[in-house]
Formats: structure tokens, C-alpha cells, sequence
């Protein structure tokens, strides 16, 4: 009879995720320097040996994690439709820490921004992710007064110091708001030119 149990199923991509998104509790409290092995596999409750099972470096442990970031972001975003104005301001509601879950998301963002800079494989990865949005945003801008990629790398640009202001609390929520508005009026007039 006991030879009859049905051995239990493992979801990896669950233990995958539930690990990565361990790594992102503990970056946003205390930032990669505190994301081990030990405290992140303490944070996911499961075992030293399950986290280097499912990431042999810490690199690819930080890959996952920034993956699992962007994967928030891009279902928050999924229901944003319209021109280039709607896709714009949906980024600008989306990646701004106006809210508890956007503020940890931003620390996450920031410590990750720098790790990058010294590891070349992360930062190669957000590298290919910026060049994938830019061309996505300057196929959406027509009719700017500046080339589309221009705008689209501008405005980008715009979004992360503006992230990093709000974060660090050298701006307002609504400072950031009219800031952004007026400039996506410079860049895409009163009305969209979607074209």
C-alpha cells in the first residue's frame, strides 16, 4: 500500500519565481549587498542548497530577479492601448513610485542599475531590454519635431530621472506629473500625431 503514493509533483518555474521574487523583498530592503544565498533563501523559506540548485551564480540569480520585475511591469501595462500619448503616460503611471509596490519596485530598479554597471552579462541584458523599448517607442512617435528614436530615448530618459527623483523624495508625485505632461506636449504637441 505505501509503494502506491503518487510521488509529489514539483513546479520548478513556482520554485523559480517564488525565489526570484525573494530576491526582490530582500534588495529592497537593505540592496544587493544583502542578497546571498543565506538571506535570500531564509526570505523564500526553502533551503541554501535549493537556491544554487535553481542558480549556480549570482549573477543568473540577479537576472531572474530582473526579469521578474520587468514581467510585473509589462502585465500592469497589458491593458494600456492607444497612441503614442496613452503608451507614454501608461510607462509614466507604471514605473513611478507613486505607490508602496512602485517604490519597492524602484529601489529594486536602482540597486539593479548599478550592479549592472560592474557585470557586464546583467548589465547586456537591461542594455538589449532599453534598446527593445526605444525602438518600440520611436516606432510609435510620428510627426515629432525631433527624430522618433530622438523623442523616444529623450523621453525614456525623462521617465528614469524622474523615477529616481520621486524615490529619493527630491520631487513630488504631482511635480512629476506636470513635468512629464508638458514635455510630452513638447515632443508630441497638443494633440497625438500617430500616424
Amino acid at each position: 500500500m505505501y509503494g502506491d503514493a503518487v510521488p509529489k509533483q514539483v513546479d520548478h518555474g513556482e520554485r523559480r519565481e517564488r525565489i526570484a521574487d525573494a530576491v526582490l523583498a530582500v534588495v529592497a530592503r537593505g540592496g544587493i549587498e544583502e542578497a546571498s544565498v543565506r538571506t535570500v533563501a531564509a526570505e523564500a523559506g526553502v533551503s541554501v542548497g535549493m537556491v544554487q540548485h535553481y542558480f549556480s551564480t549570482k549573477d543568473e540569480l540577479m537576472r531572474c530577479a530582473l526579469e521578474r520585475v520587468g514581467a510585473r511591469v509589462q502585465a500592469r501595462m497589458s491593458g494600456t492601448a492607444g497612441g503614442p500619448r496613452e503608451l507614454l503616460q501608461g510607462l509614466f503611471d507604471q514605473l513611478l513610485p507613486f505607490d508602496e509596490e512602485r517604490a519597492r519596485e524602484g529601489r529594486v530598479a536602482l540597486a539593479f542599475l548599478a550592479y549592472a554597471a560592474v557585470h557586464p552579462e546583467v548589465g547586456a541584458d537591461l542594455a538589449r531590454d532599453g534598446v527593445a523599448m526605444r525602438a518600440h517607442l520611436a516606432a510609435e512617435i510620428t510627426g515629432s519635431a525631433l527624430p522618433s528614436d530622438v523623442a523616444a530615448t529623450g523621453l525614456l530618459a525623462l521617465l528614469d530621472g524622474l523615477g529616481m527623483q520621486v524615490l529619493t523624495g527630491a520631487l513630488g508625485a504631482e511635480e512629476a506629473r506636470q513635468v512629464f505632461a508638458a514635455h510630452l506636449t513638447l515632443i508630441l504637441g497638443s494633440a497625438d500625431r500617430h500616424g
